[in-house]
């Protein structure tokens, strides 16, 4: 990742979200969608938009690392596409492609995005993480059966970590020298362990990988009108059931446990579960040289970012 630029200005902002908005309807249009009165659902990595009045939502990944062009991005979402249109036709409760498009990525106007079906959120409900917690359970018992080949912990993103915690270098003003320098040493002991499944295996002999949602699977369910739905599954990956668990804390791991003992899954690992919430945490720290691109995340990183100051360095992994 090169030298980090300027941050974005309000207007750059939103030309961005514009040119988003107007490819995801080019789009939709060129495959025969209606679509009169369009909607921005959400605007924050991605530019989500309603077709409406067509069934059909539309998700265009907008804030990325510089390597993340549109053959990485549509590599990516056809492994998405295939989890969960696999899960959909499994029964299993998911937000589903859109059955009106092919299924496959589009792109258009520089952007690589995908078709989802719309559905109706019950806007009153508050997100219940423990309960969700045991539908993680549920999902990784459905994953299980998955046929189709995954790359091993590639939700871990070690490309993105490393370049980003170099691109930060001589930027205090989105973390100070001691801190990189510290995230930078985790990193070194880290990235090995989610970068090459033998490397793993050998540090944690006897835990199991599988198919697995890989972005936090239970603030990812969707309280729909019909029902609950499992949703973004971007980071769909091979790995230890813990990545979907990490950083929810102790009452959803319990809870997580308990599911997992009804369906016959193991239990969650105490040292795994250390590894992969300090992964998480040099995630958070390197999305920090996204700031230019998303300058809100600058308040919205801080919480996990100091949270991450009172953990054990490398989540006590090593002396």
């Amino acid at each position: 990742m090169p030298g980090l630029p300027d941050f974005m200005t309000p207007d750059q902002l939103a030309a961005r979200r514009s040119r988003a908005l107007g490819a995801a309807v080019a789009a939709g249009r060129g495959l025969g969608l209606t679509v009169t009165d369009p909607k921005v659902l959400h605007d924050m990595f991605s530019v989500v938009v309603h077709l409406a009045p067509a069934p059909v939502v539309v998700r265009v990944p907008t804030v990325l690392p510089p390597y993340a062009d549109t053959d990485v991005q549509a590599a990516r979402q056809r492994v998405e596409l295939d989890v969960v249109g696999w899960l959909a036709g499994e029964g299993v409760p998911v937000i589903p492609p859109s059955p009106l498009v092919p299924r496959e990525p589009v792109r258009r106007d520089g952007f690589s995005m995908t078709f989802w079906q719309f559905v109706e959120e019950d806007g009153g409900r508050e997100p219940d993480y423990v309960h969700n917690s045991r539908l993680t359970a549920d999902l990784h018992a459905a994953l299980r059966a998955y046929p189709g080949e995954l790359p091993f912990l590639s939700a871990a993103e070690p490309r993105f970590a490393t370049e980003a915690l170099a691109a930060l270098e001589g930027r205090p003003d989105l973390i100070e020298p001691a801190g990189l320098d510290r995230a930078r040493r985790e990193w070194a002991i880290l990235e090995p362990l989610v970068s090459s499944r033998a490397a793993f295996e050998a540090e944690f002999p006897g835990v199991d990988v599988q198919p697995i949602h890989g972005d936090a699977p239970a603030v990812n369910i969707v309280a729909a009108k019909g029902g609950e739905l499992y949703s973004d599954f971007e980071l769909a990956t091979l790995g230890p059931v813990e990545w979907d668990v990490a950083v929810l804390g102790p009452e959803c791991e319990a809870a997580y446990d308990e599911a997992a003992r009804r369906r016959g899954l193991r239990q969650l690992d105490e040292r795994v579960l250390r590894l992969v919430t300090a992964v998480g945490m040099i995630r958070v720290v390197a999305c920090l040289a996204l700031v230019p691109q998303l300058p809100m995340l600058v308040e919205a990183l801080k919480p996990a970012i100091e949270q991450w100051r009172t953990l054990p360095f490398a989540g006590g992994l090593r002396d």
